[in-house]
């Protein structure tokens, strides 16, 4: 339920941003970035904030499931496979939460994006 959560907090960030940076799409597109340089430019930040996402998440669980165990004077176990999959996990919903955006962005006409200035 979280990971859907964060799917849905990404996507809504991505479409923010690509409305916000029109202008600067069209920039780059009369400049000669192709739709592939843009769409990957909107898939990169998708994924690296969901990235950073992931690894908080990971760390802050890690920390209080040691937390606990300290305090129940348990061994602290996490295993390696669970945080990574977590990340793991974390950056495919990224990766398909920010393809609409990064498509959107990619249609973009240079034109049509400059117009909105």
């Amino acid at each position: 339920m979280a990971l859907l959560v964060g799917g849905v907090g990404v996507a809504n960030t991505m479409v923010i941003s690509v409305l916000e940076r029109r202008p600067e799409i069209g920039l780059r597109r009369s400049l000669g970035a192709t739709r592939g340089q843009i769409r990957v430019q909107f898939l990169s930040e998708s994924l690296l904030l969901s990235a950073l996402g992931g690894l908080g998440g990971a760390v802050l669980g890690t920390a209080v499931t040691a937390s606990y165990a300290l305090y129940q004077s348990w061994p602290t176990v996490v295993p390696a496979w669970a945080a990574a999959g977590g990340v793991g996990a974390t950056l495919l919903i990224g990766a398909l939460a920010g393809l609409y955006p990064a498509l959107r962005a990619a249609r973009l006409s240079p034109t049509e994006a400059l117009a909105t200035t």
